[in-house]
C-alpha cells in the first residue's frame, strides 16, 4: 500500500534539516526492524523494506544457509505493522536527526580549528564563560581569558577555536582570547594585503591584555608591509586593539638578518648597536643612556617579547655600562649589572642608576 503523505514529510524533514533522505530511510528500516524482533511471532531472520517510490513499509521473512545466503524470503509484515511503525518512525526520525545535525556541527567546526568566530556572552561562573556561536555554544574557560577582561551577558567578543571536542552531546567547541593567533586572525581581518598573501606575519608575541608585538613582511616590493598592517592614521592597528580592549600592539618589520630584526623588534627604542654570540644564542644590545628605560620596557616587557619574537635571548645595555664609566667597579661587576638589568625576571623593577649605586657601594664596603 502505498504511502505517498509519509514520503513528503519524510522529504520535507530531510530538507529542512539538511539530511540525506536516504539516511533518513534506512535508520527507519533499521529501528522498524528492532521493533519487529521484539514480537513473539517474527521471524528468525528478517529484514525491512522500505519503497523509496511509493513510501510501502514490508518486513520479509529470511531463511539462510550456513553461509548466511538467502535461500527463501517470504512477506513476513504483520497485519498491525503500520500502528507500529507510525509509533516507531516519530520516535526514530528525531532521535536520527539529533544525532545528525551533532554530527553535521561537529563535522562543521572540527575543520575550522584555528579559526576566528565572534560570539555573545550567554553565562558566566568561576570555571568558564558561555558563548553562543551561532549553532553552537562554545566554551571560554578561566585559563583563556583576559585576566581583567569582564565579559557581560549579551556582549559579542571575537574568540579563537583552540579545540572541538567529540561528545555524546554534540561538539564541544573551546575557545581562547589568550592565544596569540587570536592577534594574527584579526589582523587577517582588518589587512585585505594579509589575506590575499601580499603580506605575511612572520613572527609574534604577546602578553594578552597588555602588548603584542608581530614582524611581517611584504610579498611584493611595491607593499610596505607595517603600513598596510597600520593603516591610515592607524585605523587598521586601531581595529585590532579595540577588539582586545585597548591591548597595545607594535607592529615591526621582519627581516632575515638578525641584528636588524632584533633592532625593529625593540622599537619604540632606538638601538646603537647589536652584537651577536651564536653558540649562546645571545645578542648584546647596547643602546644610549636615555634609551634603556624605553629598550627594557616596564617590568622588562619590551626587551622580553623582542626576545620572543626573535628568538634571541636579549641583553639590553646602556653605552656608560658598556664603556665601564662607573669609576671603581671591576670589569666582571660591570657584567653582573648587565644581567640584572637583562630583564630575565618580568616582575622586577629595574632601575639601572640604582643597580650602579648599590654596587660602587658594595667594592667601597670591601675595599
Amino acid at each position: 500500500m502505498a504511502n505517498f503523505e509519509f514520503l513528503d514529510a519524510l522529504g520535507q524533514i530531510a530538507r529542512d534539516q539538511n539530511i540525506e533522505e536516504a539516511e533518513l530511510l534506512q535508520a527507519l528500516a533499521n529501528a522498524l526492524l528492532a521493533a519487529y524482533k521484539r514480537r513473539d511471532d517474527s521471524a528468525e531472520e528478517a529484514e525491512v523494506e522500505i519503497n523509496p517510490e511509493t513510501g510501502e513499509i514490508k518486513v520479509w521473512g529470511l531463511e539462510l544457509d550456513l553461509d548466511g545466503n538467502v535461500t527463501r524470503e517470504w512477506d513476513a509484515t504483520p497485519q498491525d505493522f503500520g500502528r507500529i511503525a507510525a509509533q516507531t518512525a516519530k520516535q526514530v526520525l528525531m532521535q536520527l536527526i539529533r544525532d545528525i545535525q551533532r554530527r553535521q556541527m561537529y563535522e562543521e567546526f572540527a575543520n575550522r580549528e584555528g579559526d576566528i568566530v565572534s560570539g555573545t556572552v550567554q553565562q558566566n561562573d568561576n570555571r568558564y564563560t558561555l558563548l553562543d556561536i551561532g549553532r553552537v555554544e562554545a566554551l571560554l574557560p578561566q585559563a583563556e581569558q583576559i585576566a581583567f577582561e569582564r565579559y557581560d551577558h549579551g556582549s559579542r567578543i571575537k574568540v579563537y577555536i583552540v579545540e572541538v571536542r567529540k561528545t555524546n552531546k554534540g561538539p564541544q567547541i573551546v575557545v581562547s582570547r589568550t592565544h596569540p593567533a587570536l592577534v594574527a586572525k584579526l589582523f587577517e581581518i582588518e589587512v585585505p594585503e594579509i589575506a590575499s598573501g601580499l603580506v605575511e606575519i612572520k613572527a609574534l608575541a604577546r602578553e594578552p591584555g597588555h602588548r603584542s608585538k608581530i614582524a611581517v613582511a611584504s610579498n611584493d616590493s611595491m607593499v610596505d608591509p607595517v603600513g598596510a598592517c597600520v593603516g591610515a592614521r592607524g585605523s587598521r592597528v586601531r581595529n585590532v586593539t579595540n577588539e582586545l580592549r585597548s591591548e597595545r600592539i607594535d607592529v615591526v618589520p621582519y627581516s632575515d638578518d638578525p641584528i636588524e630584526f632584533i633592532q625593529s623588534a625593540l622599537q619604540p627604542a632606538r638601538v646603537r648597536e647589536v652584537r651577536l654570540d651564536d653558540e649562546t644564542g645571545t645578542a648584546t644590545v647596547i643602546v644610549h643612556d636615555q634609551q634603556l628605560s624605553l629598550a627594557i620596557g616596564k617590568e622588562g616587557q619590551n626587551a622580553r617579547l623582542a626576545a620572543r619574537l626573535t628568538g634571541w635571548r636579549i641583553d639590553i645595555r646602556s653605552e656608560s655600562q658598556e664603556s665601564d664609566e662607573v669609576e671603581g667597579v671591576p670589569e666582571a661587576l660591570t657584567d653582573d649589572i648587565a644581567e640584572l638589568i637583562e630583564v630575565s625576571d618580568p616582575a622586577a623593577e629595574l632601575d639601572p642608576e640604582v643597580i650602579e649605586a648599590e654596587a660602587v657601594e658594595e667594592v667601597e664596603e670591601t675595599a
